[in-house]
């Protein structure tokens, strides 16, 4: 294995994945250089210049570990992460919900931060990626545009996305195949579709509550961005355009017929397969901006989805990401520089806690090659495993950021029907599987 000269590993953008990332590469006693552009250039959602601002929520999701967010707090308590160790430090009541003071919350960690002997807090826009030494890009969703401009330079390739229109993901097991049938149009190649067939009535049903649904607001730099998305509209938006138009799009039945009835439906909704596993399901052309109740409640009356079980929700904001799948190796360094790092949202992951697990994985793995060890990745049983196993393994073509979820990990031995005690076995096998991993792995030293 090289051991790369000990000069300091940069870090570029002191959000959540960031601030974790410099953490993890301080602790193993390797000089770091956090750069953060705020205050000397802000962004149009952050408020202050405090590290790891929290722009949404307060929220970092269920504490409980048998749910996919509280799973992954407490692999990253047991990982050492900063991150989490802080947000328990300042938490406040919210429910079954890890909630923090956001403004506490993010001083006390700029705080650590900059007080740390090895961390060097510099301030000031980075506009291109630094050439040589090892480098962790956690620039985020609002990654600025000269450095978003050298990042297509750098692959070649026209991959940033800066309009994020996804549609929800549900899981396989939760669709009734009482009603949805596997077909392709026109029966061409295989079966690669779920398809949910409607009749007249339950298509009338359906959108008449699509177009009476309640959005989301979009904040004011997100609506001049979406205002050229004409060839990517939402749902709510083509059924706004008339009683007929989602019929001659994407819910069109044309060349699809349920073998058990003969009959072509009047419209047909379509899933796509979203993993390797076939374990989630991606809902063709429902883009949307609906609020997250409000797509449950309308979607759900889509014949075969009346218990559908969602593991994202249909999103339209602004949001910069890369093509993982193209790009990165699950260790999260880039293909074509081993050298280079990124995590946090810009590399295809959704939530605060999935911003600091991408950021404990790149700092890892930055100290590990600063100090001349194997990169490493984490059993696929638990959720950061299988959490950058996806967003690099996906189908690039269709690759959509993905929050963590009991969706992507791999299949139980056996098949439990009870929601609550197969994600108990998830929670069970993926700590255990942690256990194993951590006593087997040649461990970073700890900085005192």
């Amino acid at each position: 294995m090289t051991s790369y000269s000990r000069q300091p590993i940069q870090v570029i953008g002191g959000g959540l994945a960031g601030t974790e990332a410099a953490w993890q590469i301080a602790r193993a006693g390797v000089p770091v250089i956090l750069h953060e552009m705020r205050p000397l250039k802000n962004s149009p959602a952050h408020h202050t210049e405090e590290l790891a601002e929290l722009v949404c929520s307060n929220s970092f999701g269920a504490k409980a570990s048998d749910r996919a967010a509280g799973l992954l707090h407490e692999e990253l308590r047991r990982l050492g992460s900063i991150i989490i160790h802080t947000a328990d430090k300042h938490q406040v009541p919210a429910g079954g919900a890890l909630a923090v003071d956001r403004a506490v919350f993010s001083r006390d960690l700029t705080e650590t931060i900059a007080s740390h002997p090895l961390i060097e807090l510099r301030r000031g826009e980075v506009t291109q990626i630094p050439g040589d030494g090892i480098v962790v890009l956690t620039t985020g969703p609002l990654t600025s545009e000269a450095l978003a401009a050298d990042l297509r330079n750098f692959t070649g390739m026209e991959y940033m996305s800066f309009f994020d229109a996804a549609s929800p993901i549900v899981v396989g097991e939760s669709i009734n195949f009482d009603i949805a049938f596997r077909a392709s149009r026109y029966d061409k190649g295989d079966a690669d579709y779920i398809n949910c067939p409607m009749n007249k009535e339950q298509y009338l049903a359906f959108w008449r509550e699509l177009c009476r649904a309640e959005q989301a607001e979009l904040k004011d730099f997100e609506r001049e961005t979406a205002k050229f998305f004409e060839a990517c509209l939402p749902i709510e938006e083509l059924a706004r355009r008339g009683e007929d138009t989602m019929r001659y799009g994407p819910l069109k039945p044309v060349g699809l017929k349920d073998e058990r009835s003969n009959q072509r439906p009047y419209a047909v909704v379509q899933l796509r397969q979203e993993d390797k596993a076939a374990q989630l399901w991606n809902m063709v052309g429902f883009q949307t901006n609906l609020r997250w109740g409000e797509q449950k409640r309308v979607f759900r009356m889509i014949p075969g989805l009346e218990n559908a079980e969602f593991v994202r929700m249909g999103v339209m904001h602004r949001n910069t990401f890369i093509n993982s799948p193209q790009l990165l190796y699950p260790t999260l360094q880039f293909k074509s520089r081993s050298t280079l790092l990124a995590a946090g949202q810009l590399v295809g992951t959704e939530g605060y806690t999935a911003a600091a697990a991408g950021g404990w994985l790149a700092g890892t793995n930055a100290a590990r090659l600063a100090l001349g060890l194997e990169p490493v990745t984490l059993p696929p049983t638990t959720m950061m495993g299988a959490l950058f196993a996806f967003i690099s393994s996906a189908e690039p073509k269709y690759f959509q950021p993905m929050p963590p979820n009991f969706g992507i990990l791999p299949a139980l031995e056996v098949k439990v029907r009870s929601k609550q005690e197969r994600y108990g076995k998830y929670r069970d096998r993926a700590l255990a599987d942690l256990k194993i991993w951590l006593s087997k792995i040649e461990q970073l030293p700890v900085a005192s």
